[in-house]
């Protein structure tokens, strides 16, 4: 089952938010959490307001994953800076806002090739790769084997 939390309009730019984003991706939430609360950026602490957010929506269970985190551009605030140009004019500048979206999953992720094991046979290493039928149904013989030197 999959939990979703939406944040809009965050008061970060995007790309400051995804450099905070891409640490955590392999994370688990609890996991992130932690790591965000020591981190220095300012961005953190709104994403751990989201993830807190998908937590509180997914209902705690132990066994969530991130199965998606988006970092999109929101809406951009135009405002101007007086007297950057000279003579009582301004400058224009954009003030980026950005969207979080965060997808929570108590599934387990299984990858489409799995490796199993590798034999040894006749100074030659032969590695076990699973298929997808063979992850599925838990056999190990329905492998296709590829050799290395």
């Amino acid at each position: 089952m999959e939990f979703v939390s939406i944040q809009k309009n965050v008061g970060h730019s995007p790309r400051k938010l995804r450099l905070v984003a891409d640490m955590i991706r392999k994370m688990t939430p609890i996991k992130a959490i932690e790591a965000l609360e020591f981190n220095s950026r300012a961005a953190s602490k709104d994403l751990i307001k989201a993830i807190k957010t998908a937590l509180a929506n997914g209902g705690n269970l132990a066994n969530l994953t991130f199965k998606k985190i988006e970092i999109n551009e929101g809406m951009k605030m135009k405002r101007y800076r007086v007297g950057t140009a000279g003579r009582g004019r301004g400058r224009p500048y954009q003030k980026r806002l950005s969207h979080i979206k965060i997808v929570l999953s108590d599934e387990m992720v299984t990858s489409d090739k799995v490796k199993v094991t590798s034999k040894k046979k006749e100074g030659r290493e032969k590695a076990v790769v699973l298929d997808d039928s063979a992850v599925k149904t838990g056999l190990t013989e329905k492998a296709t084997t590829e050799s290395s030197k």
